[in-house]
């Protein structure tokens, strides 16, 4: 499968903008720490942070099952089976997280 036919193409702007304003939490998080702000002060910009990423991952896995696996499903059942199992890991990954 080439690049151009990955399901998250058509919102990659969308992705990328929202991967840039996760680093710049990110660089907040890092000055407050050099700032020595208070404790949960920093823990509720993770807290956001990190929902902000598990949007991402939600949206990218959303994006995975209705593109690459449906379209694995159309293809053959062997194929349909490994995206399954990649989909079912990559959600595992997540739940752990």
């Amino acid at each position: 499968m080439s690049e151009s036919q990955h399901g998250y193409i058509h919102r990659k702007d969308d992705y990328l903008k929202r991967l840039r304003r996760i680093e710049g939490q990110a660089r907040g998080l890092q000055r407050m720490v050099e700032e020595e702000q208070y404790c949960i002060d920093i823990l509720t910009q993770v807290s956001a942070m990190t929902k902000a990423l598990h949007a991402v991952s939600l949206g990218l896995l959303e994006e995975h099952l209705g593109h690459c696996v449906v379209g694995a499903a159309r293809s053959s059942d062997e194929e349909a089976e490994q995206k399954v199992t990649e989909a079912m890991d990559a959600i595992a990954r997540l739940v752990r997280s």
